[in-house]
């Protein structure tokens, strides 16, 4: 998929720490990428990959211990209404969030960016420059 590698190229030339993939599910391409580069988690309540470690957690009450550190909040083609979970937990870690939505919808407070061609929504942390 030409998108995951111009994904994947925006994370890694923006953030050189900690990421988590939320809601990881079975497509595990973007997270066994960036995990070649970056300290990666990958986070799901219901884990069902054999292919790549993932952490039972619900995002809608998340585990604070789980996210240490974690600079990036990222999803690929969450349901809508886990948007506010998504961008709430960002927050309280102090890190930005990318979404990248299933159809056409727009996740609130968050801008649209178009990179090569990964289509995804950013939210940046406030005060905190990552570019």
């Amino acid at each position: 998929m030409d998108w995951v590698d111009d994904f994947v190229e925006y994370v890694v030339s923006r953030y050189s720490g900690k990421v988590a993939e939320i809601g990881i599910g079975k497509f595990t391409e973007v997270a066994e990428r960036l995990s070649e580069y970056l300290e990666l988690i990958a986070v799901d309540i219901a884990p069902c990959t054999s292919r790549f470690r993932v952490i039972r957690d619900d995002v809608t009450q998340p585990t604070p211990e789980i996210y240490s550190g974690v600079e990036l909040v990222y999803s690929i083609r969450p349901p809508p209404e886990l948007h506010t979970p998504i961008l709430s937990l960002a927050r309280k870690l102090g890190a930005d969030a990318i979404i990248k939505p299933l159809g056409v919808e727009f996740p609130e407070k968050m801008m649209p960016v178009n990179y090569r061609k990964a289509r995804f929504y950013l939210w940046k942390f406030p005060g905190v420059c990552r570019e």
